[in-house]
C-alpha cells in the first residue's frame, strides 16, 4: 500500500515539538490539519504514538523508538534532494577515464597531469587511446570524457565543446632534402610518404585537399599512429603529414614546413554524456582540460 512520505516529516517535527499546536506553526499547518494528519499517522503506526498527559501530550513507548530512526530519515531525505555542494577538489577521491586522439597525451598530457596532482592528489587518470569515432563507450559508461574531431552529428545524449584548433604541417627529418629550397606542390608531392590513418584508410584530408592542384602524394607506408609515422621520418627519407599542435613534443628534433597547399584546419573537441553535464566533478575536470589545451 502506498504511504505518504510527508508524514514522516510531520512525524519527526510532533515528536520533537511534542505538541499538535507547535507542530501546526513549524509546518504551516492549521490545528484541524495537523490534528487529522496525527489520525493518519496513527492509523499508519497502530499506534497513538502521542497520549494526553495532564494539560500536555507525552510520547508512547512506539513514538520513542521511532523518534530517532524518523528524525535520520528524514535528515537522510533532505540530503538527498539538496542541491549537491560545492566541489571541494582536494577531497575527491576518483577515476576519470579519458579517450583521447592521437597525440593528444603526448602534449596536453603533462600539464593536465599536473594541474590534477596540484588541486586534486586523490584523483587518478587513465588514458585510452581513441582508434575509433565510436561514442558507445561514452553512452556506456565507461570513459568520462573523450577529445577528437567530430566529422558527424553526434546523438542527442552526447555533448561537446570545442577545444583548439590544428592545422596539418609536413615533417622531415634534419638534412632531407625538403629542408632546402622553396617546398613546392610538386616537390611534396612526388617525395615518399607516410600517411596516418585509423583503419588503414590510405587517404585523408591532405589528400583531398591536394586533389585540385592535379597531384597526388607518393604514399609508401601507412602506419596507424602519429609516433610511428614521426619515428620512421626522423630515420629516414620519409615525409609525414601530422597535426601540428599533437605532433610538436615528438618532433624537436626534425624539420617542419608549411604545406604549399591550401588544407582544411582541424577543430578538436572534448565529448561526454549528458548523465556527466551537471556533475561537479566532471565539470571541474572538463576545466582543467580546457585550461590545459589553451596553456
Amino acid at each position: 500500500m502506498a504511504r505518504d512520505l510527508n508524514l514522516l516529516v510531520t512525524l519527526d517535527v510532533l515528536l520533537e515539538e511534542g505538541s499538535v499546536t507547535r507542530a501546526g506553526e513549524r509546518l504551516a499547518l492549521s490545528p484541524s490539519a495537523m490534528s487529522r494528519a496525527l489520525a493518519r499517522l496513527r492509523r499508519a503506526t497502530g499506534d497513538p504514538l502521542l497520549v494526553r498527559s495532564g494539560r500536555g501530550l507525552v510520547p508512547t513507548p512506539r513514538a520513542i523508538e521511532l523518534r530517532d530512526r524518523v528524525h535520520r530519515l528524514v535528515r537522510d531525505a533532505e540530503e538527498v534532494l539538496r542541491p549537491v555542494a560545492e566541489l571541494d577538489p582536494a577531497t575527491l577521491d576518483r577515476t576519470f577515464t579519458l579517450r583521447v586522439g592521437d597525440g593528444f597525451v603526448e602534449r596536453f598530457g603533462p600539464g593536465l597531469v599536473a594541474a590534477v596532482g596540484l588541486e586534486a592528489p586523490g584523483v587518478r587518470l587513465r588514458f585510452l587511446r581513441r582508434t575509433t569515432k565510436d561514442t558507445g563507450p561514452l553512452r556506456a559508461g565507461g570513459v568520462d570524457l573523450e577529445t577528437g574531431v567530430i566529422d558527424r552529428p553526434l546523438t542527442p545524449d552526447v555533448l561537446s565543446e570545442p577545444l583548439l584548433t590544428d592545422r596539418f604541417i609536413g615533417v622531415v627529418r634534419a638534412g632531407h632534402p625538403l629542408t632546402t629550397g622553396e617546398i613546392t606542390v610538386a616537390r611534396y608531392a612526388s617525395a615518399r610518404h607516410v600517411h596516418v590513418a585509423r583503419r588503414g584508410v590510405e587517404e585523408g584530408l591532405v589528400d583531398e585537399a591536394l586533389r585540385p592542384a592535379g597531384r597526388r602524394r607518393d604514399i609508401v607506408t601507412v602506419v596507424d599512429g602519429l609516433g610511428a609515422a614521426l619515428a620512421l621520418a626522423r630515420a629516414s627519407d620519409l615525409v609525414a603529414t601530422v597535426a601540428e599542435l599533437h605532433a610538436a613534443p615528438l618532433c624537436q628534433d626534425m624539420h617542419s614546413f608549411a604545406l604549399p597547399f591550401p588544407t582544411p584546419e582541424v577543430t578538436v573537441s572534448s565529448l561526454w554524456h549528458t548523465r556527466f553535464d551537471a556533475d561537479p566533478a566532471h565539470r571541474w575536470l572538463r576545466t582543467l582540460v580546457q585550461e590545459a589545451v589553451k596553456a
